[in-house]
């Protein structure tokens, strides 16, 4: 995999979906940054929340979209058009329904498999070629139950093992 220079952890801001499954990438973002020691701060010329986090190979940039998912295009590309990032180096962490709670999956590239948040990055960068780490959910069972269940709060067993995946791709990720 290329050098990341940006994660964004995709989500829905406010206190009304902070605990939802929706908002896995935000969770990842939240806990990168504070491993870490970062502190995310607001920032408008990128539509989000963002912190600067050196590695050993230069700065990576993590981001949380403050546009709410279906809007996320916007400040993706900003951060990246500002800092001259190539999707090439982009890691994109989001939730993900045919994924059991607490399975993690990278890959490069791919469709947005439906996801509103990716449908809107793919669009605004003109590019699928970024890598993406899927944070998986569960999936509801029915097509219908989609949009109350990841706008949901998971129990505690699911919770715990989302919590448990983000840990592992914390101890997996090399920033």
């Amino acid at each position: 995999m290329s050098v990341i220079q940006a994660v964004v952890g995709l989500g829905n801001p406010g206190p009304k979906y902070a605990d939802t499954r929706h908002n896995a990438g935000f969770w990842f973002a939240d806990e990168l940054a504070r491993a870490k020691g970062a502190v995310m701060r607001a920032e408008n010329k990128f539509s989000g929340e963002v912190a600067r986090v050196p590695g050993p190979a230069g700065d990576c940039w993590l981001l949380k979209p403050m546009t709410y998912m279906n809007h996320s295009g916007r400040a993706v590309s900003a951060l990246c058009s500002f800092y001259r990032i190539a999707p090439a180096n982009l890691l994109v962490v989001y939730d993900e329904l045919d994924l059991a709670p607490g399975m993690i999956r990278l890959k490069t590239a791919g469709g947005h498999g439906g996801h509103n948040g990716l449908r809107d990055i793919c669009s605004a960068l003109g590019t699928k070629d970024f890598h993406r780490l899927r944070i998986g959910i569960g999936h509801p069972g029915h097509k219908e139950a989609v949009v109350g269940y990841v706008l949901s709060r998971p129990g505690k067993t699911e919770h715990a093992a989302v919590a448990s995946g983000i840990d592992e791709a914390l101890r997996q990720c090399d920033l």
